[in-house]
């Protein structure tokens, strides 16, 4: 069984982005330091104001590294970082001009981030260290000196330059960080259902199994009683409807025996690779053996090679119990078409019976939900979740010409354990 590839946590998903983010601010600041450097407009500290950006360049490294550890990113560790943003930040607004640096705006980028992605806690604590540190800056900082033109060219191109890169951060990244949340929460509560629905079908497998072992004596007694019918009685007509109760019985036992056999052995029924028009073919011989008053048309809508499965058991149990539903909702004129892509193959039935009223179609499909009189609604329920865990899927549509459609999609060439 291959292991499914987890998905990266929300917390480390946004931590490499504030990676991405610190690398983009930090070409921006040391571009912007450069051009002032080079050009000569303005006197300052450039000893101070390189080492400050080769701590972040340190920091930007360090977090790297860390995150190729499988360490989980804790909302604490998050929060940190960004604080280590706010006071890298100060140090070069420190080291600039103070809050007369046009770059003192990159304030609010950590702040809008820690808003969206934190708990309100953090984001208050964060706010307090921007606030303290813009409060001191306003009082002690390095300030710019030098020809009051130059020094009024570089605030203008400053000040455009934040806007644009806070504008382009909070709209692209924080937008993001947003998004990958949903995505999260959108997980759990799969998972939750996933959860749900594998407690509702143990609960079916533990009765199906003790049911199980409970129908195999009467269905035994059954045929012994058919094979003395047959040698006491010999009417044509008679033994050929003792044949056809003789075949019913000796299916059900087939079908008991291979469900005790998966539940105990843990499905290691021999399963093999084969054309989906021979699995197909077998399994309508199998079902019309089963429903023999029922009437059906098969129809292969696509010429050329035909894609190969490996179909588990329950797999083909699963359309069984989707022609059964259709069977019961009209058993004349079935319509079975096999079609396929370079993704899925497509097993579409319809019947011509009264559809899936509106009331009820998205309630159909869960355990103890059905439209006919009888029954307790667990045919497709089952059938849902062996497709899906062979991959596929299984949709219902009422028909425009009236009748339901079953759409039964599968991928090519794959088993539901794998």
């Amino acid at each position: 069984m291959l292991a499914a590839v987890q998905p990266l946590s929300a917390t480390r998903q946004n931590l490499w982005r504030l990676t991405v983010i610190r690398v983009l601010v930090l070409a921006a600041q040391a571009g912007s330091v450069g051009v002032a450097y080079w050009t000569e407009l303005l006197p300052l500290p450039w000893l101070s104001l390189a080492g400050t950006l080769a701590l972040s360049s340190l920091l930007c490294a360090f977090t790297a590294l860390r995150l190729r550890l499988s360490l989980p990113v804790t909302e604490l560790e998050y929060a940190l970082q960004l604080a280590c943003d706010l006071l890298i930040h100060s140090a070069l607004l420190y080291y600039s001009g103070g809050s007369t640096n046009p770059f003192v705006s990159y304030y609010l980028v950590p702040l809008a981030i820690a808003a969206v992605t934190l708990p309100w806690l953090y984001s208050l604590i964060l706010s307090g260290i921007a606030l303290t540190a813009y409060s001191l800056l306003l009082v002690q900082f390095y300030p710019l000196e030098g020809l009051p033109m130059a020094r009024d060219k570089m605030q203008v191109y400053g000040m455009w330059l934040s806007i644009a890169l806070a504008a382009a951060v909070i709209t692209f990244f924080a937008a993001r960080m947003a998004e990958e949340l949903r995505r999260q929460e959108q997980l759990r509560s799969e998972r939750r259902e996933e959860s749900l629905r594998d407690e509702q079908l143990l609960a079916v497998a533990t009765q199906a199994a003790g049911a199980a072992h409970e129908l195999g004596t009467p269905l035994a007694t059954m045929s012994v009683l058919l094979n003395e019918m047959r040698q006491d009685h010999a009417d044509p007509l008679l033994q050929e409807d003792l044949q056809i109760l003789q075949d019913q019985v000796k299916l059900c036992k087939e079908t008991l025996q291979q469900l005790v056999r998966a539940a105990e052995a843990n499905r290691r029924l021999a399963v093999v690779e084969q054309d989906v028009t021979a699995w197909l073919d077998e399994a309508l011989n199998r079902w019309h053996l089963m429903r023999p008053e029922a009437s059906y048309r098969f129809q292969r809508l696509r010429d050329g090679q035909v894609p190969r499965l490996i179909p588990p058991p329950d797999l083909t149990q699963a359309l069984l119990n989707l022609l059964n539903n259709a069977a019961d909702a009209c058993p004349d004129d079935l319509e079975v078409r096999l079609d396929w892509d370079a993704h899925d193959i497509v097993i579409s039935i319809r019947d011509h019976g009264p559809g899936v009223p509106p009331a009820i179609a998205e309630a159909i499909g869960k355990p103890f939900i059905t439209t006919k009189g009888k029954g307790f609604g667990l045919g497709l329920f089952l059938s849902k979740a062996s497709v899906t865990r062979a991959g596929g899927s299984v949709k219902l549509y009422s028909h425009e010409q009236g009748g339901t459609l079953t759409e039964l999609r599968l991928p090519h060439g794959k088993r539901g354990d794998e």
